[in-house]
């Protein structure tokens, strides 16, 4: 479980701490109800900002719901980025070409489905069950921060061990840029 924002802070935020959100929720029927569903009656209902209606929906799938971090209805979902010091289109073209992929990535056989030049990149991951997005956003004329998403992975620990093993080759990306 995610670290709980205390109910101080919560409250100073959104004008009530963690039981009271609960019981308005419970009430609301949000055990059954889906999280979009569920942050969007807090936005709308409760005038909460869109990272709050965020913040409380994900603390009460976790203590009500017992949703474990990262799962997502249709599995588990993890993310990673970093920032590199290199122009948009150098990282977008070392993630998009398989020639380029395979000297800085360990598993390189991703199947692209969607590629949107210097914005993102789409595709079966190579188990063919579970999805890799990268998002590229320019930082400045030489920085981009590359955020990957791999989602609908099937365990707890899948999904920890892809964060570790995204981690590693955002790192050696960075090495393999860094050499260009």
């Amino acid at each position: 479980m995610t670290k709980k924002i205390s109910d101080d802070a919560v409250n100073k935020s959104t004008g009530k701490i963690w039981k009271e959100w609960y019981s308005i929720l419970n009430k609301a029927g949000a055990k059954k109800m889906e999280h979009k569903d569920i942050a969007k009656l807090l936005y709308n209902k409760y005038d909460l900002s869109g990272w709050w209606s965020q913040m409380v929906t994900v603390q009460y799938e976790q203590e009500i719901k017992k949703r474990k971090k990262h799962e997502k209805k249709d599995g588990y979902q993890i993310s990673k980025s970093i920032t590199l010091a290199s122009p948009v289109l150098k990282v977008f073209n070392s993630v998009n070409s398989p020639a380029k992929r395979i000297v800085w990535m360990k598993d390189p056989g991703i199947a692209i489905t969607k590629s949107t030049k210097n914005k993102s990149i789409r595709g079966k991951w190579v188990d063919k069950k579970t999805n890799v997005e990268f998002q590229f956003y320019p930082k400045e004329i030489s920085k981009t921060q590359i955020v990957v998403q791999h989602s609908k992975i099937n365990s707890a620990t899948n999904a920890a061990n892809m964060k570790i093993y995204w981690g590693k080759n955002l790192r050696s990306l960075k090495k393999y840029l860094e050499k260009k």
